[in-house]
This record gives C-alpha cells, structure tokens and sequence, in this order.
C-alpha cells in the first residue's frame, strides 16, 4: 500500500486555546492513517526562528507593528524554505503552530502604544516571503478570549500582556481573516472538553483529506 499524500496543515487561535494538545492528536491521527508527520511551530523550528522567537515574544522590548511583521516575515520564510517545503517534497505531512493569518491578525490590531498594519498589506507580504505556499487546510480553534486568558499559566509573552480587550479584537479577526488563510478553512469550537475539541478536529480534518485524496 502506497503512503498517503503528504498535506500541509495549520492550526491556529489565540493563546490559551490548546492548540499544543489538539496538535499532539492530530499527528497521531495522521501517523495511524498512514502519514509520516513534521511538527513546526512559527516562529521558531529553525535557529533563525528561535532566535527571532526570543525577540519578538520571549522578550520586553517596544517596536512597531510593521517592525513585528517583518521579523515574523523572515522566520516564516527560512522555515518554509529549509523545513516545510522539503519535508513536503520527501512525502512528509506538516502540521504548523500557527502561520502567515497569525502574523496578519496579530499585526493587524493596533492599541495605543503602535498602530496595526493593513491586512491586506500583510498577506501580500506574507505571500512572498512564504514564496507563495499556503497550508492546504487551516484549523482555527476559537474561544472567548476572557476564557482562554484564565487559562495562560506562568508569565505572560509579548502578545499575551497586552490584555483581555486586545485579545478578543485579534480573536474576531482571526474568525474575519481565516477565509483568506487557505483554500480549505474550519473553525473548532475550542470552548469544550478536550476530548469533545478534539472529536470535532478529528471529523473536520478527515472530511478534509477525504475531499483532497
């Protein structure tokens, strides 16, 4: 029996959503079904992404919102290049921790330190630096961001301590900017029991790689 296709699959949502526990599941789906599977988290999975994840959220530092984008441009654009698309090519499935609606939304909403930037600035940005390559079906888990922030244990990142209020904006803009994020969307009720999330993920993504073969 031949291996599957290899998909590229994202999954996506505001901090505290669990998004690390819905991804866990989902490449064990993956690999029962047959997929050898590659976990990449964005920013990050290269040195260059880690480097530029201390930077933009593991550190205390003030910059503009254009100047976010752009380093989150970069990090995204060494992983496609060097991790994605050859692990694609070899036949491997990838399942992302986040990718470019994350750096649109984010970037996007403004507060009174640093305005946003045009979303559609950021997709187009975001379409050249990922030379083009989009998730072949993006997963949005979605909770109230009051519920997901009880939920954040430990110090808060960057994005996180900007607060409850923002947090619900970039939540309604992901829901707004999702359609564009890829070919094939879904939403996730994330407000649930973790086995109900991920009876819901299971059912979406499977219908899914059902329709792409």
């Amino acid at each position: 029996m031949s291996n599957p296709k290899s998909v590229f699959i994202a999954i996506d949502g505001i901090d505290g959503v669990g998004k690390s526990t819905q991804i866990a599941f989902l490449s064990d789906l993956l690999t029962d079904r047959g997929h050898r599977c590659l976990l990449t988290r964005d920013p990050g999975s290269t040195e260059i992404g880690k480097r530029l994840r201390e930077l933009l959220l593991e550190s205390d530092l003030t910059m503009n919102r254009r100047t976010e984008a752009m380093l989150f441009m970069a990090s995204r654009c060494e992983m496609v290049e060097t991790t994605i698309r050859p692990a694609l090519r070899d036949g491997i499935s990838v399942i992302s921790d986040r990718f470019l609606l994350a750096n649109v939304v984010y970037q996007s909403i403004g507060d009174s330190h640093a305005p946003g930037v045009d979303p559609s600035l950021l997709w187009e940005l975001g379409g050249l630096a990922n030379g083009g390559l989009r998730p072949d079906l993006t997963v949005l888990l979605d909770m109230p961001a009051a519920r997901s922030m009880e939920r954040i244990e430990g110090p808060r990142d960057r994005m996180e301590a900007r607060g409850e209020a923002y947090m619900e904006r970039v939540r309604q803009a992901f829901l707004e900017q999702l359609p564009k994020a890829s070919e094939a969307t879904v939403v996730v009720n994330a407000d649930q029991p973790v086995e109900a999330v991920s009876a819901e993920l299971k059912s979406a993504v499977l219908e899914q790689l059902a329709q792409y073969g």
